[in-house]
C-alpha cells in the first residue's frame, strides 16, 4: 500500500488524482489532503478519504473539528515529512509548491509532480538535492510524463525532444484579434480541461515554455534540442528522437488521469477499465504545424530569460503567475500579459548562486513589480 499526501487536493489535477485513486484503493491509501480554500470540497474529501492529516491554508487558526473529527490538522512541512507518507503529489499551483517538493525530496519521498513551477524556478537547486536523495521526481504533466515513458528502458542516447502543443484557445486567431478576448474565452481550452492559471498560460503558451525548462532540468537535455511543434488534436504527448534516428512517442487521448496513474503506480502498468482508450481509426488525421512565434511571444521570452539562470526563472514565474490573475480579473487584456512581464523582468536584479529564499523573493519581487505596473 503506497501512502500519498496530495497537495491542492481540491484542484483540477488533485481531484484527478483522486479518481484514480479510487481506482485502486487496494494500492493507494490517501495519507494526507492539503488544499488553499475550498473547504467545503475539502471537507467532502476528507470524510471519504478518511486521511491522518489535512492542510486548509486559509484556515491557519481554525479548530479543525469543523472539518473532520478524525483526522488532524498539520502544516505542509508536516504533512510532506510524515513516516507514514510514501508519496507526494504536488498539485498546487505556482511557486508555492517549490517548498514542499525540496523537504520532500530531503526526507526521501517520491514526488509525483504536476507543479511545474517548482523546476522552472528551482531546476538548480532540485537537480542537486536529487543526487543525495533516495526520493525521485515522477512528472505528473502529461507532456514530460510522455517523455518519461519514451525514455524508459532506453541507454538514454536522446538526440532531441519534441514536445507537443494544442496552441490553446487561440490557436487560429490573427495577432491583431487578441487584444479584445475576454477570460471566458481563453478558458475554452480546446482538448484538455484543467484549471484557469494553466489554460491561460495554454493560450499564451508560456505554459510550453515551462515545459521546455522543466524537460532541460528533468532529462538533462540541452535547450537546443528541446523542439516545440503545434499537434492540435493533442494525442501525441510528446515524442523523443535517438540518435539513431528512430523517434519514440506517448499516445493517448487527453486525460490527465493516465498520466496521473502512471506517476502514482510506477514501475507498474495496470488496466483501468474508466480510461479512454486510444482508436486510430475514430481519431483520423494527426497534424503537426509549426509554431507561429508572432502569435505566441511568451514563449521566446520565457526562453531567453530561462538561460538567464541565478533567479531570472523565478522572477518569470512570478511575474506570468500575477499577469495571468490580472488578465482573469479583467484589469489587463490578454495581450497586455506578455508586455507587463517583459517590462517587469527589465527591472530584475538577480543573484546568480541562489538558495530557496532567493528564488522565492525573487518571484515575489517580481509579482509585485506586475502588480504596480498595472496600477499605474
Amino acid at each position: 500500500m503506497r501512502g500519498l499526501a496530495i497537495l491542492g487536493s481540491t484542484g483540477s489535477v488533485g481531484v484527478q488524482t483522486l479518481s484514480v485513486v479510487r481506482e485502486f484503493h487496494d494500492r493507494l491509501k490517501v495519507v494526507g489532503l492539503a488544499a488553499k480554500r475550498s473547504v467545503g470540497l475539502l471537507k467532502e474529501q476528507i470524510i471519504e478519504f478518511r486521511p491522518k492529516i489535512f492542510h486548509c491554508e486559509s484556515l491557519p487558526n481554525y479548530d479543525g473539528s469543523k472539518l473532520s473529527s478524525s483526522s488532524i490538522p498539520c502544516s505542509m512541512d508536516e504533512m510532506v515529512s510524515h513516516p507514514d507518507v510514501d508519496m507526494v503529489v504536488s498539485a498546487v499551483v505556482g511557486d508555492v509548491g517549490l517548498r514542499s517538493t525540496i523537504l520532500a525530496i530531503q526526507s526521501g519521498k517520491n514526488v509525483a509532480l504536476a507543479n511545474k513551477e517548482s523546476i522552472v524556478i528551482g531546476g538548480q537547486l532540485v537537480s542537486e538535492l536529487l543526487k543525495t536523495s533516495d526520493g525521485e521526481i515522477l512528472p505528473v504533466d502529461s507532456e514530460p510524463n510522455a517523455i518519461w515513458q519514451c525514455m524508459r528502458g532506453e541507454d538514454k542516447k536522446v538526440s532531441k525532444l519534441i514536445i507537443t502543443a494544442s496552441g490553446g484557445a487561440f490557436r487560429n486567431y490573427k495577432k491583431s484579434d487578441l487584444s479584445d478576448v475576454t477570460p471566458e474565452e481563453a478558458l475554452k481550452h480546446p482538448t484538455w480541461n484543467m484549471g484557469p492559471k494553466i489554460t491561460i498560460d495554454s493560450a499564451t503558451l508560456m505554459n510550453k515554455a515551462f515545459e521546455v525548462i522543466e524537460a532541460h532540468w528533468l532529462f538533462g537535455v540541452p535547450w537546443e534540442n528541446i523542439e516545440v511543434v503545434i499537434h492540435p488534436q493533442s494525442m501525441i504527448h510528446s515524442m523523443v528522437e535517438f540518435v539513431d534516428g528512430s523517434v519514440k512517442a506517448q499516445i493517448g487521448p487527453p486525460d490527465m488521469r493516465a498520466p496521473i496513474q502512471y506517476s502514482l503506480l510506477y514501475p507498474d502498468r495496470i488496466a483501468n477499465n474508466s480510461l479512454d482508450r486510444f482508436d486510430p481509426v475514430g481519431t483520423g488525421c494527426l497534424s503537426f504545424e509549426e509554431l507561429n512565434q508572432d502569435l505566441y511571444p511568451c514563449f521566446d521570452l520565457a526562453l531567453k530569460i530561462a538561460k538567464l539562470g541565478g533567479t531570472w526563472p523565478a522572477a518569470l514565474s512570478g511575474a506570468d503567475e500575477m499577469a495571468v490573475e490580472l488578465f482573469l480579473s479583467r484589469r489587463i487584456r490578454f495581450d497586455e500579459i506578455y508586455s507587463i512581464i517583459d517590462e517587469a523582468l527589465k527591472s530584475h536584479d538577480p543573484v546568480l548562486d541562489p538558495d530557496i529564499e532567493d528564488i522565492l523573493s525573487a518571484s515575489n519581487w517580481a509579482k509585485n513589480q506586475v502588480k504596480s505596473l498595472a496600477e499605474v
